[in-house]
């Protein structure tokens, strides 16, 4: 009886850790290459011994603080973040990041020819572009706004020229930006006030801000903006 229960308290203590024999590191392919067994395995990925020592640390008795570790890790509440809800195309005019609804936009074009309306050249309206077979009004959206571009501006901002294609209830119409940068989602609790170059200007278009990278976009209203260029075009 009592070899039996020597046996079993043997069976049950765990077996001393042998210390890894990690050749690799030092006579294989990490190492100095000097290994024998590399002519005939070419890796030591390939060799017995490496498999050993992979079986040998997988089969590592657990350390006493890894099942607390785990449990305390599991047992943290997880925070879902909410997914944004508000889509907008970010682009800028000039000195000015804006953004407008995505489903205001039909599609993002090359600068392409622009031909002027007589007695309009002074105004909202720039004149008029041939996009995909339709004659579009192109309009300037830094004019609308109020915004001012300087020649600091202009020095300072590589322009890549882009031509926006919006259409709002059935109006389409082309603005030409300088630079887009694609479609930008964020939370409605991100809205803040208006911008003061939009707020400031005759015709404000902006329903808020929100922070974008290092810059603040102002996001405006495709109602009011297409409302405030059919004045424009009266």
């Amino acid at each position: 009886m009592l070899s039996r229960g020597v046996n079993s308290a043997a069976q049950l203590s765990p077996a001393p850790i042998r210390t890894l024999d990690d050749c690799w590191n030092n006579i294989g392919v990490v190492g100095d290459q000097t290994c024998r067994e590399l002519t005939r395995h070419i890796h030591c990925q390939n060799c017995p011994v490496y498999s050993a020592a992979a079986a040998q640390f997988l089969d590592r008795p657990i350390a006493p603080d890894y099942r607390r570790e785990w449990t305390e890790h599991f047992a943290i509440d997880k925070q879902i973040a909410t997914p944004a809800k508000i889509s907008a195309v970010i682009f800028r005019v000039g000195g000015e990041w804006l953004g407008m609804p995505t489903q205001a936009f039909q599609e993002v074009a090359e600068r392409r020819v622009m031909h002027t309306i007589p007695h309009r050249r002074q105004g909202v309206v720039l004149g008029i572009v041939n996009v995909r077979g339709e004659i579009l009004i192109c309009a300037s959206i830094g004019k609308l706004l109020g915004l001012k571009s300087t020649a600091v501006v202009k020095r300072q901002l590589a322009v890549f020229g882009r031509l926006l294609v919006a259409d709002w209830n059935g109006q389409r119409v082309a603005f030409p930006v300088d630079e887009v940068h694609g479609v930008h989602r964020f939370h409605a609790a991100d809205l803040r006030g208006v911008p003061a170059t939009v707020a400031n200007s005759t015709i404000s278009c902006a329903t808020g801000v929100f922070p974008w990278r290092n810059f603040t976009v102002g996001y405006l209203d495709p109602d009011a903006m297409f409302t405030s260029l059919n004045r424009n075009l009266s």
